[in-house]
């Protein structure tokens, strides 16, 4: 009798070999600094930056952030600056996380404008791949890892 065993080799496709965890395939360890910062830290780092970049928005301009486009606007403009000069939000700093380009260096104001516009439209953002890298890290070729 013929099963799935018997067809599944040429109807999965070509073995890629399978990731044992988040980063192994782009040479990232699985622990430790330098590992890919997983859901939960860039999670807590986004509200940190958010509620930072709300704050500053309600004392600077309160009566243009009634919608909140402001603090998206202060999000944008606090994570090109900072992700650009020093690869850390402050929310990425409290929680040991770092933005680089792949090859390991800091990704710089170009990749970092495009990731956080990208990260601005949200839904970029929610959809990863298997090494838990948004869509909007993939666009500017950037890798979220931990520093601690």
């Amino acid at each position: 009798m013929i099963d799935r065993r018997d067809v599944g080799s040429w109807l999965e496709g070509p073995g890629t070999g399978r990731q044992q965890y988040p980063g192994q395939r782009l040479g990232r360890p699985e622990h430790g600094p330098g590992s890919v910062g997983r859901v939960g830290r860039r999670i807590v780092a986004l509200v940190v930056d958010w509620f930072l970049c709300w704050g500053l928005a309600e004392w600077l301009v309160p009566q243009w952030n009634e919608q909140g486009l402001m603090t998206l606007a202060f999000l944008f403009v606090l994570n090109v600056l900072l992700v650009g000069a020093t690869g850390h939000t402050p929310g990425h700093l409290l929680l040991g996380l770092q933005v680089q380009a792949l090859a390991g260096r800091p990704a710089g104001f170009a990749r970092a404008a495009v990731r956080s516009l990208l990260l601005c439209l949200v839904i970029p953002a929610v959809v990863f791949d298997p090494d838990q890298r948004g869509l909007h890290d993939r666009a500017a070729e950037t890798i979220l890892v931990r520093t601690r």
